[in-house]
């Protein structure tokens, strides 16, 4: 028996990445997944049809998870009435130096992945609610504590994350709802792609094991929080990082 047979998933941001990752291996376990994309609507396309095995069980949706309307009107428009699991892996970086950070880039990390996740988080929560049960989980990042050179908006944002998940983890415990983070360190995608070759073996040499992680390996924890035996785990952060 499939893991989440019968189960409805919303994945923001996946569609690439870290996002399709955890997508395909809630597919394989038999759930219906609706993947959310910003703007990238080939690669939207292409992780449909490179999954046309599961066709009948994938959902897009295109919108803005940091607009509240534009995610209002996604949860009205949801192609299902139960909504079992939230991932809320959608996430940007802009780099730069406090000194040189242009205001804008600042802003918008925050509200990519910050106010994106509360706008996502509440209007699950409203569904999750009535159903008395429910998994939303996180996707943060050890930046949250190490805070990168270069990354204060990032870092800022996914502490941020971590914050909210405690809070709400306590708001919504007793209404069978959990609610933790993955924090996955340095991940083989298109996130990181734009490293320097120096920068990437500098951080190799600082993951104890020596490479950086599999999308897949991201994906085997974010269903276990999202599964069954993590019924009486939530406000957690579940660390993915090669033992940075």
């Amino acid at each position: 028996m499939a893991l989440f047979a019968g189960q409805n998933v919303i994945v923001t941001g996946g569609t690439r990445g870290i996002g399709r990752g955890i997508s395909e291996a809630f597919l394989k376990e038999g759930a219906t997944v609706l993947a959310t994309y910003a703007g990238n609507k080939a690669a939207a396309e292409q992780f449909v049809e490179e999954n046309a095995e599961y066709k009948d069980n994938i959902h897009l949706a295109g919108f803005d998870v940091s607009n509240y309307a534009e995610s209002e009107k996604f949860f009205e428009e949801l192609p299902f009435e139960k909504l079992d699991v939230l991932v809320n892996n959608a996430g940007i970086r802009k780099d730069s130096i406090v000194g040189m950070m242009p205001s804008e880039d600042w802003q918008k990390v925050l509200d990519i992945n910050l106010t994106g996740t509360f706008n996502m988080s509440k209007l699950a929560v409203l569904k999750m609610m009535r159903a008395r049960s429910g998994r939303i989980v996180n996707i943060t990042s050890p930046c949250s504590h190490f805070g990168f050179e270069g990354q204060s908006n990032y870092a800022a944002s996914k502490a941020g994350q971590i914050g909210l998940t405690r809070s709400l983890s306590k708001e919504v415990a007793k209404r069978g709802i959990t609610v933790n983070c993955v924090s996955p360190g340095f991940i083989g995608t298109e996130l990181i792609s734009d490293l320097p070759e120096d920068l990437v073996k500098k951080y190799k040499s600082q993951v104890p094991m020596k490479r950086f992680g599999k999308t897949e390996e991201v994906a085997e924890c974010v269903l276990f929080l999202a599964g069954k035996g993590s019924s009486y785990v939530t406000g957690t952060v579940l660390e993915v990082t090669g033992g940075l």
